[in-house]
């Protein structure tokens, strides 16, 4: 991305958190199927996701499956049988990948006010970041302020939902474990740089 000509943001993680329910019944059905349109195709007939009405089912099957196709068949594997807390961390990585918005945010708010030992994270300072993104993304000022409360509301339930910020609003130090830490590094740079760690981004 460059500031002359920057992509738009994609802006559609207004509810639903992690889905981390919904994201192990979605990779149980990718680990035989191997195919995301199949997934996707089965999810809305079989209703895997239970969701109440067709609206609902096609959305929330659209939005776990492309969070997930972000990540790599290893990363999947782990994600469905892992534990609850590598679990969250996958999905997290996958709603970064998604989400520039996210995984900038998780960069430079959240892991660089841990770095610099601010251990808060006030709901303003998601505010103060959209400002700033704005200047070379004018389709945040578009926003209207029910959306804008929206991706707030939803990202801070995500960020709470992956151990990533507790309840009161402290920023958690956040240990990966050997597994997951070695998948994210396998990227370059390294997708350890979406958790409020002082393990090195290896670049």
């Amino acid at each position: 991305m460059t500031n002359n000509h920057p992509d738009r943001y994609a802006l559609s993680f207004t509810s639903g958190g992690l889905l981390l329910v919904e994201a192990q019944r979605t990779v149980a059905l990718w680990n035989p199927l191997q195919d995301w349109d199949l997934v996707r195709a089965e999810l809305m007939e079989s209703n895997t996701l239970q969701q109440r009405t067709i609206q609902s089912r096609r959305t929330v099957s659209r939005e776990v499956v492309g969070r997930l196709s972000e990540l790599t068949p290893a990363e999947l594997l782990l994600l469905g049988e892992s534990s609850p807390q590598e679990r969250a961390h996958m999905a997290w990585v996958a709603a970064c990948r998604r989400y520039t918005l996210v995984a900038e945010f998780a960069e430079e708010v959240v892991r660089e006010r841990f770095l610099l030992l601010t251990p808060s994270l006030e709901r303003g300072e998601f505010d103060v970041f959209l400002r700033g993104k704005a200047l070379w993304h004018p389709e945040l000022d578009a926003l209207t302020e029910t959306t804008r409360r929206k991706l707030r509301q939803n990202l801070f339930r995500m960020l709470r939902e992956a151990e990533l910020v507790s309840d009161g609003g402290e920023i958690v130090n956040v240990i990966l474990s050997p597994q997951v830490e070695a998948l994210l590094d396998l990227r370059h740079p390294s997708d350890v740089r979406f958790f409020p760690t002082s393990t090195e981004v290896r670049v």
